[in-house]
């Protein structure tokens, strides 16, 4: 980052917590003790609980709050347990503690409410909600207080929610960073099971692909295929809960995926043959819109410029890299680096504002610094 940004996000003035008295976190995992660090960090009590005691006392160790006592009163409660027994938990919360706003952070919204309805449970205190937030692995030794920083923290509302209550909710995901969007469980679920629960299906097929192949073609393998695949290390255990209490979203996706796989094999099998080249290049094509629809930096459409900068592989490169765009005036938008196989050196790909590449590219040779390619290239 150029440095008067770094500056002025140094002298910035946290604003005080929005959520206050006592949060209570249900499940000592990945997301549960992440919230836990964070409103810890803002002077937020947190009081954790878990079904496993060594998931907990790590919890507890690691610093995402304290153990929960029996004279606790929250004014919120998070539900973090795995989806297939979320419903009851929040059963057993709403219960236990009446003065309480309830919600979750279960990456499935429609199916744990049609359970609680069919229950006769009062709903009035319970909000659904989802952080599209995470990592590979999971656990409370994998979390992490900025893990939602910037993400979107999906809030479902219903008519029975009150403007105090759903203010709580969201007043949580602002604290943590992240950006609350309002949505209905069933828009959630048709849309996680396209940008979340299909993509994992896909990397996780494309990866199974590897385990007979020969050593020699993984030797190839560069970031394309690593970014391609990186998903694909989740927990099994967890998304066998996700995507069956999300199938039928996920079925639509992946049937019209299906269809899409077949039209371009059918024309690869007779590459030749009237039309067949069409249908690959509009599949790439279409592929080419579909990616610049996606949201860029802090949600916007605005799009960057690439310059690939040859790195050596010693200590210290990366922090000179920075320091002499800073000195450029060069802000780095996004970064992704890539290892050479057997060289001592990486490839730093770093995406800026299209009006400062030629001045970024220029001043980084005069210093000494190899380009190995832009964008416009």
């Amino acid at each position: 980052m150029s440095e008067p940004i770094v500056a002025s996000a140094r002298a910035a003035t946290p604003l005080a917590p929005r959520v206050t008295g006592t949060v209570r976190i249900v499940g000592a995992g990945l997301l549960g003790a992440s919230i836990g660090h964070a409103l810890m960090a803002r002077g937020i009590d947190v009081a954790l609980d878990d079904t496993s005691p060594s998931q907990l006392r790590l919890a507890i160790d690691y610093g995402a709050g304290r153990g929960a006592r029996g004279d606790d009163a929250p004014s919120l409660v998070v539900v973090a347990v795995p989806p297939d027994v979320t419903a009851d938990v929040i059963q057993r919360e709403l219960a236990a503690y009446p003065d309480a706003v309830v919600t979750d952070v279960a990456s499935v919204k429609l199916e744990p409410l049609n359970e609680l309805r069919s229950r006769g449970v009062d709903l009035t205190r319970y909000i659904g909600s989802h952080p599209l937030a995470g990592r590979e692995r999971g656990g409370a030794i994998s979390a992490r207080a900025d893990i939602f920083i910037g993400r979107p923290w999906v809030v479902c509302r219903d008519a029975e929610t009150s403007a105090a209550d759903l203010a709580l909710v969201e007043g949580l995901a602002l604290d943590l960073g992240a950006t609350p969007l309002e949505m209905s469980p069933e828009e959630h679920d048709r849309a996680v099971a396209l940008v979340s629960h299909v993509p994992q299906l896909v990397a996780s097929l494309l990866a199974g692909r590897f385990v007979d192949a020969a050593d020699g073609s993984l030797d190839l393998a560069g970031q394309g295929v690593r970014d391609t695949t990186r998903i694909a290390a989740s927990a099994p255990e967890l998304w066998v809960q996700i995507l069956g209490a999300n199938s039928a979203p996920v079925v639509d996706v992946l049937d019209a995926l299906a269809g899409d796989l077949a039209a371009v094999a059918d024309a690869l099998r007779a590459p030749d043959a009237p039309g067949a080249r069409r249908t690959v290049a509009d599949t790439i094509r279409r592929g080419n819109e579909g990616v610049e629809r996606l949201p860029g930096k802090h949600g916007q459409n605005r799009r960057f410029e690439q310059v690939v900068v040859m790195v050596d592989d010693t200590p210290g490169q990366l922090g000179r890299l920075f320091g002499e765009l800073g000195e450029l005036d060069v802000n780095v938008e996004d970064l992704r680096l890539e290892h050479s196989p057997g060289a001592q050196f990486g490839l730093a790909e770093i995406s800026v504002d299209p009006g400062v590449v030629r001045r970024a590219v220029d001043g980084l040779e005069s210093r000494g610094w190899k380009i190995a390619s832009t964008s416009n290239d």
